[in-house]
C-alpha cells in the first residue's frame, strides 16, 4: 500500500503542534511529531499522538439530517435541499422578528477562514452582532486584560521565552496536563539550568508543581490579592523599575496607592499562605534578571477575570519586565485557533482586525470594505446572554458550529431547556454524538481534522497552515463551503440582485480577503499567503509586506499600543467570588482539564486508549473529607450546588486541600448521566470580559444509597453499542460509560438504582452485547437481585455483565486484560458471591503511560525493585515518548522507593 505524509497542524490546545498525517489518500493511517514546526519541535502529548485513532466512522455525521417539527425524528436528506430550507427559515424570521431574532455561537476549533465566513455572514448579510465562540468561555478576560493595560489583544512573548526565562510563574494552570508540550519544554530548561525559578499558584497540587521551586496553594479565586500583596513587597523592597515606570506607563499612583492596604500579614490571611512563601515569591520575581508568567482558565474562567489579568500584568510593567528575552505576560491560549477567532472578530463585542463593534469609525471602515452601508451598532449577546436569549424567547433561530454548549456551558439545566425550546436550531458539527446534536432541527456534516485546509493561531501569535490529507467522509463538507453555501441562498433574498459577497472557491481566497483587514493593525499580516506560510514556515504577527519576516516580541521598543504609547497599571481592589463556602454548600468545587480528554471528548472519546488513565467522572476530596463523611474511595455520592444535581463516585486525593473538590470539566451528559459536570457549575460572569466563573462553585455532598448496581464490559462494535445503550439506561439513577483497551477496544459501563430495573432492560443490553447466544456462563440469584454473565470465546472473555452487586468487577477487568480465562475465572463464577476469589487483587490499575502502554503496577514493581527514573524508563519505555506520565513516575518514586 503506497503511504504519503502531510504537514498539518493538531486540533486539540493553543500549542499548535506541527504534525505530519501519514495516510494513503483514503485514511489516516498514523500521525508523528513535525520536527520542522517551531512550535513543537517534533514533540506530541497523548491527545496528538493518538490522532489518527479519533476519526471513528461511526460517531461522525456524515449526511445533513433534517427534522420538519418538535418531537419528530430527523431524517436524512440532501445539502441543497438542507441548504434551502435553512435559507427559508432564518429568511423567515430575519423578516418577521428582525436580524437579531437570530444568532450564532461558534468555535476556537473553526480555522481563521471558517471564522471570517461567518463574521461576514452574521455582521455584513443578516446584520447582526448576535455572534460568539467558545473562547467567551476560556480566553475573552485575557483579551480584556491586554487591551486595557497594552492597548492590544497581543500576547507579547515567544515560546523561546520559556526556555530563556530567569524566573517563570505559572497561575492557575495545570500546565502539565494542559499544554504538555510547553511543559517538556520547560522541564528540559530547568534541568539544563537548575537556578531558573519556577512558581506554581494553585488552589491544587497538580503535576505542574512538580517542577516548582515554590508552590502557593492560594484559597481558590484570590488571586487579585495575591498580585497586589507581592507589589506591595516588590514596592517595599525597591524591586520595581522606576525608569521604565516614568517613561512608558500611566496610571501608577492610584495602583500604588491600592497596593498599600495588602500588606503582608493581610494577603497571606486572604489566600490562605503563608508570609515566608509571599516574601519567597515577591523575592524571586523581583531580583530575576528577566521574569515571565503563564496563564490560563483559574484566572479566566472568575467573575474577576479581567481583574486577575491586569492585575498579573501590573507585575510585568512595575518590573519593567516586558518586551524582552525571556519576560512578559503570557496567556497560553485553550483551542487551537482561539486566537484566530480573536483576531477576526468572533465575540460579539468584535470585529475583524482587533476591530471594536462599538466604534463608530471601527463599523464604518469594515463595512466600506465589505462593500456595506454599514454594520449594526449595537453591541451582540455574548454566550450567557445568548443562551439566555434563546431561552426567553428573543432568540428564535440559533446556527451552532463546531462546539457543544449542551456539555461545556454552566448550568446546563437552563442550556438543555434553551435549546429544547428554540423554534429553530442548526447545528454543524463533525461529530453526531454530541449532546448538542440531539437538539439540532438540521444537522449539517462538517469536515475534521485532516480533511479540510486553512489557517490557525497560537498562542504565540504564530499562524499555521492546515493542510488536508484525505477527502471528508460521506457528504461532509469544508466549514467555509458550509456558510457561503447557505449565505449565497440567502442573499436572494436579503440582497436581491446584488453581487455575492460570498464568492469564494478557496480557504487561500478567503485569507487573502481578510487579511487585508489586519493592514496598519497591531496584528498586521497583510504580507503573508497561504503560499508564502509553505515557503517560510508558520510565521508569528505582525508580519507585513514590509517587514516580510515575523515577529518574535512585542513592544520591545517601549511603545505599547495606545493612544499615548504608554502602558496602562489597571487598579482594581480584590473581591471575594460570587460563591464561597457556608453551611449549605460547604465545599468548593474546582472544575479542569486531564491529561488525555480534551473538552466534550467528542474526539477523544471515540479512543479508548485515551480512557486509560482515568476512565471514569471522579470527584476528587482530601482524605480528611471522606473520614469525616464516613466515605470510601468508589462510594457513590450525590453531589448538589444552588443549579442542579449530579452522582459521582469519589476518590481520595491528597493533592487537594480541605475544603475543597476538583472534578473533570470532560464529563457531559453522554458520558454521565445527568447532564455533566457543569449542570453544577455557575453563569456569573465577568462583567468586562463575560466569561463565566466556571473555575469555582460551591457544592455539597451526601452518600447515594444505591445498592442495584450494574457492571457491563464489551469488547467490539463499542460507538455503536454505546449509542444503543445509553437511552436504554436514563432510568437508572448513576450511569458512567466510557471506553478501555488499546488493541481490543472495549465499552466499559458502570451504573448503579436504588431498586432493580425491569428484567426487560437487562435482556436488551444482552442482546445488545452478545450476551443472548454463544458460549455465555450464566448465574443468577433472584433472591438478591445477583445476575453474573460472561462469554468465553477462544478462552478468553468478550463480555461481562455483572448485576446486584459489583465486587468482582475490577478482578474482572484484569483478567479480560491478561486475555485468558482461566480454571479460576470459572470456579468464582459458580460461587454464590461476586467477590473475587481468595488472594485475588481487585484493585483497579490505571495506565500510567499511555503512550508505551505501561501501567501503574507495573511501574511500582519495578521501582520496588529499586529502579529509578532512568531505569523505568529503560526497561519499560515510560516517560520517553510525550513526557506526561514523568511528574506522576517522580511522585511513585518519591513514595515507594527503598531507602539505600
Amino acid at each position: 500500500m503506497s503511504t504519503q505524509s502531510t504537514a498539518s497542524t493538531c486540533c486539540y490546545c493553543g500549542v499548535g503542534c506541527g504534525v505530519l498525517i501519514e495516510h494513503d489518500g483514503k485514511r489516516v493511517l498514523d500521525v508523528a511529531g513535525d520536527p520542522a514546526h517551531p512550535a513543537n519541535l517534533g514533540r506530541l502529548c497523548s491527545k496528538g499522538a493518538t490522532l489518527h485513532k479519533t476519526g471513528d466512522l461511526a460517531a461522525r455525521a456524515l449526511y445533513p439530517e433534517l427534522r420538519l417539527g418538535k418531537g419528530l425524528s430527523r431524517s436524512r436528506t440532501d445539502w441543497d435541499s438542507a441548504m434551502s430550507h435553512a435559507a427559508e427559515v432564518f429568511g423567515r424570521t430575519i423578516a418577521e422578528h428582525g436580524p437579531d431574532s437570530v444568532a450564532f455561537y461558534i468555535s476556537g476549533q473553526l480555522l481563521t477562514e471558517d471564522y471570517y465566513c461567518f463574521n461576514k455572514l452574521a455582521r455584513a448579510l443578516v446584520g447582526t452582532n448576535n455572534i460568539d465562540s467558545n473562547s467567551r468561555l476560556c480566553m475573552s478576560s485575557a483579551v480584556v486584560g491586554y487591551k486595557r493595560s497594552l492597548g492590544a489583544d497581543a500576547p507579547p512573548c515567544s515560546y523561546e521565552d520559556i526556555e530563556q526565562s530567569d524566573c517563570l510563574l505559572i497561575a492557575g494552570s495545570n500546565m502539565a496536563f494542559a499544554h504538555p508540550v510547553l511543559f517538556r519544554r520547560l522541564e528540559a530548561a530547568k534541568a539544563a539550568d537548575p537556578s531558573k525559578r519556577v512558581i506554581v499558584i494553585d488552589p491544587r497540587r497538580t503535576d505542574t508543581c512538580e517542577i516548582a521551586d515554590l508552590h502557593l496553594a492560594i484559597e481558590p479565586g484570590t488571586d487579585v490579592a495575591l498580585f497586589h500583596g507581592i507589589l506591595h513587597l516588590l514596592l517595599w523592597e525597591g524591586w520595581i523599575d522606576r525608569d521604565f515606570i516614568e517613561a512608558h506607563t500611566d496610571r501608577f499612583d492610584q495602583l500604588k496607592t491600592l497596593v498599600r492596604d495588602y500588606s503582608p500579614a493581610i494577603t497571606a490571611q486572604l489566600c490562605g499562605i503563608s508570609e515566608d512563601d509571599l516574601h519567597s515569591a515577591a523575592r524571586m520575581i523581583g531580583t530575576a534578571p528577566s521574569f515571565l508568567s503563564l496563564w490560563c482558565m483559574g484566572l479566566n474562567q472568575s467573575s474577576a477575570g479581567s481583574a486577575k489579568n491586569n492585575a498579573l500584568i501590573n507585575l510585568h510593567l512595575a518590573t519593567g519586565q516586558i518586551g524582552k528575552v525571556g519576560s512578559g505576560p503570557f496567556s497560553l491560549t485553550g483551542q487551537p485557533n482561539a486566537m484566530g477567532g480573536r483576531e477576526t472578530g468572533s465575540l460579539s463585542n468584535l470585529l475583524p482586525g482587533h476591530r471594536e463593534a462599538g466604534n463608530a469609525e471601527h463599523r464604518a471602515e469594515v463595512a466600506e470594505y465589505w462593500g456595506v452601508d454599514a454594520l449594526p451598532a449595537n453591541v451582540g449577546l455574548s454566550a450567557i446572554e445568548l443562551f439566555e436569549g434563546v431561552r426567553s424567547g428573543r432568540i428564535k433561530a440559533l446556527w451552532i458550529a463546531c462546539t457543544n454548549p449542551a456539555q461545556s456551558m454552566p448550568n446546563q439545566t437552563l442550556i438543555h431547556e434553551a435549546l429544547a425550546t428554540c423554534p429553530f436550531v442548526i447545528v454543524q458539527e463533525a461529530f453526531f454524538t454530541t449532546e448538542t446534536c440531539r437538539y439540532a432541527d438540521l444537522l449539517l456534516p462538517a469536515a475534521s481534522w485532516g480533511e479540510k485546509e486553512g489557517t490557525v493561531t497560537n498562542s504565540e501569535r504564530r499562524i499555521s497552515h492546515v493542510r488536508s490529507a484525505v477527502a471528508a467522509p460521506g457528504d461532509a463538507r469544508p466549514d467555509w463551503a458550509i456558510v457561503c453555501d447557505f449565505a449565497r441562498r440567502l442573499e436572494k433574498q436579503l440582497r436581491p440582485g446584488q453581487p455575492s459577497l460570498f464568492d469564494f472557491t478557496s480557504p487561500a481566497q478567503i485569507f487573502d480577503e481578510y487579511k487585508a483587514l489586519t493592514a496598519g493593525r497591531d496584528l498586521d499580516y497583510s504580507g503573508l499567503s497561504h503560499a508564502l506560510i509553505d515557503t517560510l514556515g508558520p510565521q508569528q504577527w505582525p508580519f507585513n509586506a514590509e517587514t516580510g519576516q515575523g515577529t518574535a516580541r512585542l513592544y520591545s521598543d517601549g511603545i505599547f499600543a495606545t493612544d499615548n504609547g504608554h502602558a496602562r497599571f489597571v487598579a482594581e481592589p480584590y473581591r471575594a467570588a460570587q460563591e464561597t463556602r457556608d453551611a449549605q454548600f460547604p465545599l468548593i468545587l474546582n472544575t479542569g482539564r486531564l491529561r488525555d480528554h480534551w473538552h466534550g471528548m467528542s474526539r477523544t472519546g471515540t479512543a479508548a486508549q485515551l480512557f486509560g488513565h482515568v476512565e471514569q467522572a471522579l470527584l476528587s476530596l482530601h482524605p480528611d473529607e471522606l473520614r469525616r463523611r464516613n466515605l470510601n474511595e468508589g462510594d457513590l455520592v450525590r453531589v448538589s450546588s444552588r443549579r442542579g444535581e449530579l452522582i459521582l463516585p469519589v476518590e481520595s486525593d491528597a493533592q487537594i486541600s480541605p475544603g475543597q473538590a476538583f472534578l473533570p470539566m470532560h464529563w457531559g451528559d453522554r458520558f454521565l448521566k445527568g447532564l455533566g459536570s457543569n449542570v453544577l457549575t455557575q453563569p456569573a460572569f465577568d462583567p468586562l470580559s463575560k466569561q463565566p466563573e466556571l473555575k469555582q462553585s460551591s457544592i455539597n455532598i451526601a452518600h447515594a444509597e444505591l445498592p442495584w448496581e450494574l457492571f457491563i464490559l464489551a469488547e467490539g462494535r463499542v460507538q455503536e453499542r454505546f449509542e444503543a445503550i445509553r437511552p436504554l439506561c436514563e432510568s437508572l439513577d448513576y450511569l458512567g460509560m466510557g471506553l478501555i483497551g488499546r488493541d481490543r477496544p472495549a465499552l466499559l459501563i458502570r451504573a448503579a438504582a436504588a431498586t432493580p430495573p425491569d428484567t426487560a432492560l437487562l435482556a436488551q443490553i444482552d442482546t445488545l452485547i452478545g450476551l443472548d447466544n454463544g458460549p455465555v456462563l450464566r448465574y443468577d440469584d433472584a433472591g438478591r437481585a445477583i445476575g453474573k454473565r460472561v462469554k468465553i470465546e477462544d478462552g478468553r472473555i468478550t463480555a461481562v455483565r455483572l448485576t446486584g452487586e459489583t465486587a468482582a468487577r475490577n478482578w474482572l477487568r484484569g483478567v479480560w486484560q491478561s486475555g485468558e480465562a482461566d480454571a479460576e475465572l470459572r470456579r468464582w463464577f459458580l460461587a454464590p458471591v461476586s467477590a473475587p476469589p481468595g488472594g485475588a487483587s481487585n484493585q483497579q490499575d490505571k495506565t500510567l503511560c499511555n503512550c508505551m502502554n505501561v501501567s501503574q503496577s507495573q511501574i511500582c514493581a519495578g521501582i520496588e525493585r529499586g529502579l529509578n527514573l532512568d531505569g523505568l524508563k529503560q526497561e519499560l519505555g515510560c516517560g520517553t515518548q510525550c513526557g506526561s506520565c514523568v511528574p506522576e513516575i517522580k511522585r511513585l518514586i518519591s513514595s515507594l522507593a527503598v531507602p539505600a
